[in-house]
């Protein structure tokens, strides 16, 4: 498991946490194998729009950390599963927190178009 130095300050707890979790897909991916054992491809139909790279990329570091086991079977073609560690199923608690404050703050968060910017003209010089 990597870690960094988080040096002994208020809220080094609350920053190494977050590392862990940090990041677009982290979190999704761990609520998604909350369901159970999932193979690569079963991930990726649950998220449209993550890339096959990232994806790779994300399961290869909740492995490195240690959230997420990685188990390979000597089959052709060769099937790969991933389901949450035992640290990894600790933090259902917090994922499940999230999704319910995300889904009570949905109208917030969700994805409004941007204000148009009104720009003033330039002067003449």
């Amino acid at each position: 498991m990597k870690r960094k130095n988080f040096a002994r300050r208020p809220g080094c707890a609350v920053e190494a946490a977050l590392d862990l979790i940090d990041g677009k897909w982290k979190g999704v991916i761990l609520f998604h194998l909350q369901a159970g054992t999932q193979r690569f491809g079963e991930l990726r139909r649950r998220m449209p729009g993550i890339t096959q790279r990232m994806l790779t990329k994300q399961l290869r570091a909740l492995e490195e950390d240690g959230l997420v086991i990685r188990k390979v079977y000597a089959e052709v073609p060769p099937r790969v599963e991933y389901t949450l560690s035992e640290l990894g199923e600790s933090l259902r608690p917090v994922i499940d927190i999230l999704k319910a404050w995300g889904e009570g703050h949905q109208e917030r968060l969700s994805c409004a178009p941007a204000p148009e910017v009104v720009r003033k003209p330039k002067r003449a010089a």
